[in-house]
């Protein structure tokens, strides 16, 4: 198995990406390794074993690649948080800031069983816009957030404090402390 410092240096960092300033992390040189992207999952799921959950919620889209795999491993419910639109039966919905303007995720309504503890499920955590989101949804749905994982966590943008401060305890296999 690959380790997480073997996993971190296959990411491709993308200077000025989408905007100027911006250091871009780009997994998808992470998923062309061989094995790497069942090690990231695995390593995932170890780093999440301390949360008490029966379903995992994956945020559109790369939190698809790695909360499906999580859910199959574990035999568990996969529940998608989409962009709006992509669902076909009736959703609840949840707008959140972004730095510029704002954003909205969706779930179908009849996702969870009340009472479920839900993982949520993303590849990178960095404001915690859309973790946030996925909270409030879960919890609109009548179930529980037993936790967050992310491959990583852009810690220099706060997103992990405030998913904190939601009372949603989250865990990340790399930690970027400044950027750049």
């Amino acid at each position: 198995m690959h380790s997480i410092e073997e996993l971190e240096r296959q990411i491709r960092n993308v200077p000025d990406f989408p905007i100027e300033g911006v250091v871009f992390k780009d997994i998808t040189t992470l998923l062309t390794h061989p094995g790497s992207l069942r090690d990231t999952a695995d390593h995932l799921l170890a780093a999440s074993g301390s949360f008490d959950y029966d379903a995992v919620a994956a945020i559109e889209s790369r939190g698809f690649i790695f909360g499906s795999l999580m859910a199959a491993e574990d035999d568990l419910p996969l529940v998608l948080i989409r962009k709006p639109g992509k669902l076909p039966a009736e959703t609840i919905s949840r707008e959140y800031a972004l730095e510029y303007g704002t954003n909205t995720v969706e779930m179908h309504r009849d996702a969870l069983p009340g009472g479920s503890r839900v993982l949520i499920v993303d590849d990178l955590i960095a404001t915690g816009g859309s973790a946030l989101a996925a909270a409030h949804l879960i919890r609109e749905a009548g179930c529980t957030v037993a936790g967050a994982a992310f491959v990583i966590d852009l810690q220099f943008l706060g997103g992990g404090k405030r998913l904190r401060r939601d009372g949603v305890e989250y865990t990340a296999l790399i930690e970027v402390l400044s950027e750049g």
